[in-house]
């Protein structure tokens, strides 16, 4: 089997993954799609693995061994991303990436509101005067 076969197909995988990286607005989907590139990654290791060991006689297999790390590192990747992502729908009621940019939970420290309202605790004084 030619190399450029495999070099094309991780290629596309990793061009489609990419293009779910930008393109999504799920953080799930942004996942699944560098979960994607990752497999991308995996194939093109192992496929110049597989063609140098042909062409230099090494049995060293160095390509399928970081293959395994990039495994272990997806699995724990995937694992603490969807944590992270249930985390904030549990707070927040949405997974959507455009509505979670703002990470401030309230009132800036200096006690004015973002869009120069008075804080909740001044209005409260006022109405109670």
């Amino acid at each position: 089997m030619h190399l450029a076969y495999p070099a094309v197909l991780s290629a596309l995988l990793f061009c489609t993954g990419l293009y779910g990286v930008l393109a999504r607005r799920n953080a799930i989907l942004v996942l699944m799609s560098v979960e994607l590139m990752l497999n991308a990654v995996n194939l093109n290791l192992v496929a110049f693995d597989v063609w140098l060991s042909k062409t230099a006689r090494d049995t060293l297999h160095s390509g399928q061994a970081l293959t395994l790390f990039t495994i272990a590192i997806a699995a724990a990747e995937i694992g603490i991303g969807l944590a992270i992502v249930l985390a904030v729908y549990r707070n927040r009621g949405t997974s959507d990436i455009d509505k979670l940019r703002d990470t401030a939970e309230g009132p800036e420290p200096d006690g004015s509101g973002t869009d120069g309202s008075a804080p909740p605790a001044a209005e409260k004084a006022e109405a109670t005067a």
